[in-house]
């Protein structure tokens, strides 16, 4: 009895190419619709949050799990196909540069780091209900710093996890007893 299935005598695990993937139709519909509320949700928690500036770090978490669930439910050649995930690397550069430079703007002007303007007690530039604040765009930011670190984390594991084999827990590909050179290394 060759190994396969249980249940299913002489079938092997490569026997039908046109196999089910690993997800569950129900799992890939409800990681669809899940999408754009997570996205929404983390919007809603950048432009408000907890507090009254926002939360960057929290809105970026969130929308990375919303991209997180995709890979889990389509697998990683089809969350690629989304533009939020094909931008993410370059939009986290542009969020730590945002960051940066308006923790920083502020030492042009004598301030301290991370001074925020206009300075409490002035009058405050409303976008409907959002203040048009520099910590507004430090929160944005942070996350899309956050976001797109962790879903490029995301992308390298899960290129990393097809690629397969050859490569040790620490991902030196240096495998047991094998030195860089090929010869035999002593434990």
């Amino acid at each position: 009895m060759s190994p396969g299935p249980p249940g299913v005598p002489g079938a092997t695990p490569d026997a039908n190419p046109r196999a089910e993937p690993a997800t569950s139709v129900m799992a890939r519909k409800v990681a669809r619709l899940l999408l754009l509320p997570a996205l929404l949700v983390a919007a809603g928690i950048l432009v408000k949050g907890y507090a009254e500036s926002g939360d960057g770090f929290s809105a970026g978490v969130v929308a990375a799990l919303g991209v997180l669930l995709q890979y889990l439910a389509f697998g990683r050649e089809e969350a690629e196909k989304l533009p939020v995930v094909r931008h993410a690397v370059p939009l986290a550069f542009v969020g730590l540069l945002a960051s940066i430079g308006v923790a920083a703007a502020p030492l042009l002007f004598g301030d301290a780091v991370l001074t925020h303007y206009p300075p409490p007690g002035s009058k405050v530039v409303y976008l409907g209900t959002l203040e048009l604040i520099t910590a507004v765009l430090f929160d944005v930011g942070v996350f899309l710093l956050v976001f797109g670190f962790a879903v490029g984390t995301v992308t390298i594991f899960a290129r990393a996890g097809e690629a397969g084999g050859g490569h040790n827990r620490a991902g030196t590909g240096v495998e047991r007893g094998e030195g860089r050179s090929g010869e035999g290394t002593r434990e």
